[in-house]
């Protein structure tokens, strides 16, 4: 049996180790911020609007590129469901606001984002990423909720919604100006994904089965990969163009959250509440 001493001690050394990862933590969002500061200003490229697949069916423009946002829209109203009176057996109870702002976010994806792409322009980009904001926020609550703290994720999800949303706004409102500044958007956009591996390694789930989450980022990895050769996947396959591949990666990133939303259990394990 281990003496009570020797208990405290090593349970205060946890402590002490909970807290260094935490400043670790924060000391890359703090890095992230000022390495933004540091950086140029960055305008939309208006070439960004230019996708390689075009074509119009069944009287829709760039059809392909909105029929893939469907996905987001089952994705979004499963997540919904699933979470919809109760958090069900594969989350956190005490988390259900932001499970349920990530799957609305994913939800308004869909449908923003076959906004902008029926038009593809500046004005309706902004319908297409307000929604993408909330979702990275939402996730990024969400994940330090399930390995840190559910109490600091509550706290956290109001302040991240308004920092995400205002960034999308603060982009918009600089490029109708003729200064476009995609900086803070950028931000909020890579650095949950930046931080989100960390606390997975660093942290240990209240969750039983952190697989689901690795696979989610591995599938918005592949997405952000996937847009940026848009012209070389529509070349190569002749089908379908890298963006409306994209649409489908993500979407099935969400469906993967949905379907861990059933399938995981708690285990009790996270020390921080």
């Amino acid at each position: 049996m281990i003496p009570a001493e020797e208990a405290a001690s090593r349970a205060m050394t946890e402590v002490h180790r909970q807290k260094a990862k935490i400043i670790f933590i924060l000391g890359v969002v703090l890095v992230g911020i000022i390495v933004m500061f540091f950086i140029p200003r960055i305008p939309q490229d208006p070439n960004y609007h230019n996708f390689i697949d075009q074509r119009r069916l069944f009287g829709i423009p760039n059809f392909w590129n909105i029929a893939t946002n469907i996905p987001f829209i089952i994705a979004g109203a499963l997540g919904l469901y699933v979470c919809n009176p109760n958090v069900p057996h594969g989350g956190l109870p005490e988390l259900g606001s932001g499970y349920r702002v990530f799957f609305l976010g994913i939800l308004l994806v869909g449908f923003g984002s076959a906004y902008y792409h029926f038009d593809p322009s500046t004005q309706t980009l902004l319908w297409d990423r307000l929604p993408m904001t909330i979702a990275f926020m939402a996730f990024l609550c969400v994940i330090i909720g399930e390995n840190i703290s559910v109490r600091s994720a509550n706290r956290l999800l109001a302040p991240a919604l308004v920092i995400g949303l205002g960034a999308v706004i603060y982009w918009y409102v600089t490029e109708a100006k003729g200064v476009g500044d995609l900086r803070p958007y950028g931000l909020v956009q890579f650095l949950p994904m930046a931080l989100i591996p960390l606390i997975l390694v660093f942290f240990q789930s209240r969750l039983s089965n952190n697989g689901y989450i690795w696979v989610v980022l591995g599938a918005y990895a592949a997405s952000k990969i996937a847009e940026h050769q848009d012209a070389a996947v529509y070349h190569i396959s002749g089908i379908i163009s890298g963006h409306s591949v994209k649409h489908l990666f993500a979407s099935f990133g969400a469906l993967l959250m949905v379907l861990a939303l059933t399938r995981r259990s708690d285990h009790g394990s996270m020390s921080n509440r």
